[in-house]
C-alpha cells in the first residue's frame, strides 16, 4: 500500500478508541509506524486459567492488526510470572502456582485464538514465546542487578500495596518483583512496542526503564481499554472466573453474549470484533439493545466458527430462548426426596462444587419453567416433578421424583 493507504490504514486502528493510551505519545507512535521501520511489538499473557476470555482476544487482534501491516508480533506466554503470580489490583497475595498447572492452563490458548491471530503465516508469522526461557536462567547475581534500577518507593506507589498498608496485609517480597520480571521480557526480546490492558502500565513502565537502562533503548508502551461494562463498571476478569471465554462451544458462546449486560454491547462491538465504526454507531442507536447484541453475537461466532456455525447458533439461540422453546429431547434427573437448588446443580453435573453452582444460580444463570431463580437455599420439593431446569445458557433437565 501507499504512504497515505498506510496512514489511513493506521489511523483506522489507532482511532477506533480502544487504544487509550501512548508513551511517549501518540503523536511519536504514528511518526514511528509511518516511517516504515518494521518494529517489534508484544502483549504478555499469565496462565492463570485454562481458557482465554474476550478481553485478551481484544489486544490478540490489535496485534493481528499490526503483523498485517508487516510488524513482528509476540504472544508472550508468562509461564514464568505465572508461577510468582502478578499482584494487579490484589487485596492479597495471589496463590503461586506449580510449574505443573502453568502448562496445563496454557496447553489450549493457541487453538481457542487461532481464528484471530495468525501462526501460520509463512513470512510473518505471529510468534509464541515462554518468559520461562530466559527468566529461569537468570541468576542472583543478575536478578539484584536488575532490582537495582528501582527503590522500594516506586513499588509502594501502586495502589494496592499502598491500601494493604493502610489494612496491616502483608506484601510479599517476591510481589515485588513481577513488575521487574515482566519489565525483563522487554530486554530479553529486545522490543519496541508492549501493548497492555490500562492495569497493567505500571508494570509496562517498569520495562520501559530497563530497556532505557539496560539497552540505552526506548519502548512504546501503548495500552488498550480493559472490557467494561459502560453502565456498572464491572469488569471482564479471567481471574475472577467472569466473562466470555473462548472455549465455549458456537452455541454456548452466542448464548454467552446474548447474556451480557446492555453496558457491554459497545465495548465488545469495538474490541472484539472489526465491524465499523459507523455500523456500530448505527447499532448502539436502535431502539432495542437486543437487537444490536444479536448482531454482536453473530459477529463474535463467525469470528472463531464461521458463517455456517454463526447462522446456526443464532437459529438455536431464537428458537431456544427467544421464543420459550425446549429441546424436544431433555435428559432427567432423578431425585430421591426433597432437594435444595445447590445441590441439584451438582447432582445434574453442570457445577463440580457447591461454590460454583451457588455462584451459577445468584448470578442468575438458573431458571425453572422460565422463571429465574436466584435463591440459593430454595428447595425443590414435589411440586417440581416434571419441571424444566434451565442450566446456563443452554442446558436444560426436567426433574424427576
Amino acid at each position: 500500500m501507499n504512504k497515505k493507504e498506510l496512514e489511513n490504514r493506521i489511523d483506522e486502528i489507532l482511532d477506533r478508541g480502544v487504544l487509550v493510551d501512548f508513551l511517549p505519545s501518540k503523536k511519536e507512535f504514528k511518526e514511528a509506524l509511518l516511517n516504515g521501520k518494521k518494529l517489534k511489538f508484544y502483549m504478555g499473557f499469565d496462565p492463570t486459567a485454562k481458557s482465554l476470555h474476550l478481553g485478551h482476544s481484544q489486544g490478540l487482534m490489535i496485534l493481528e492488526d499490526f503483523r498485517k501491516l508487516g510488524h513482528t508480533v509476540i504472544f508472550l506466554i508468562g509461564d514464568f510470572t505465572g508461577m510468582i503470580g502478578d499482584p494487579t489490583d490484589k487485596s492479597s497475595a495471589r496463590v503461586k502456582q506449580t510449574p505443573e498447572q502453568v502448562r496445563e492452563n496454557f496447553a489450549l490458548w493457541k487453538d481457542q485464538v487461532k481464528n484471530i491471530a495468525n501462526f501460520e503465516d509463512k513470512s510473518n508469522p505471529f510468534q509464541i514465546k515462554y518468559n520461562s526461557e530466559w527468566l529461569g536462567k537468570l541468576n542472583f547475581e543478575q536478578v539484584i542487578d536488575i532490582a537495582s534500577n528501582f527503590t522500594v518507593q516506586q513499588m509502594l506507589e501502586r495502589d494496592m500495596f499502598e491500601n494493604r498498608m493502610k489494612e496491616g496485609k502483608p506484601i510479599h517480597l517476591h510481589e515485588f518483583l513481577y513488575p521487574l520480571m515482566q519489565g525483563y521480557d522487554s530486554v530479553a526480546m529486545d522490543v519496541d512496542v508492549e501493548l497492555c490492558g490500562t492495569d497493567q502500565i505500571f508494570n509496562a513502565l517498569a520495562g520501559r526503564t530497563l530497556m532505557q537502562k539496560l539497552k540505552n533503548k526506548d519502548k512504546f508502551v501503548i495500552s488498550a481499554k480493559l472490557i467494561q461494562d459502560e453502565k456498572t463498571g464491572m469488569l471482564m476478569s479471567k481471574s475472577n472466573g467472569t466473562g466470555v471465554f473462548l472455549d465455549l462451544e458456537s452455541n454456548d458462546l452466542f448464548g454467552a453474549i446474548m447474556s451480557q449486560s446492555d453496558g457491554m454491547i459497545h465495548p465488545l462491538l469495538l474490541g472484539c470484533t472489526r465491524i465499523s465504526l459507523d455500523e456500530i454507531e448505527n447499532l448502539m442507536k436502535l431502539e432495542n439493545p437486543r437487537d444490536a447484541k444479536i448482531r454482536l453475537a453473530y459477529e463474535i461466532v463467525r469470528i472463531y466458527y464461521g458463517e455456517k456455525a454463526a447462522s446456526e447458533s443464532q437459529e438455536y439461540f431464537v428458537n431456544t430462548f427467544s421464543k420459550k422453546e425446549t429441546p424436544n429431547e431433555v435428559r432427567e434427573v432423578k431425585v430421591g426426596g426433597d432437594v435444595n437448588l445447590v445441590d441439584f446443580v451438582v447432582l445434574a453435573q453442570f457445577a463440580i462444587s457447591k461454590g460454583e453452582a451457588r455462584r451459577k444460580i445468584e448470578q442468575g444463570g438458573v431458571s425453572i419453567d422460565g422463571e429465574k431463580i436466584t435463591d440459593p437455599n430454595k428447595v425443590l420439593d414435589i411440586s417440581f416433578a416434571g419441571k424444566i431446569i434451565k442450566i446456563g445458557k443452554k442446558d436444560f433437565v426436567k426433574i424427576v421424583f
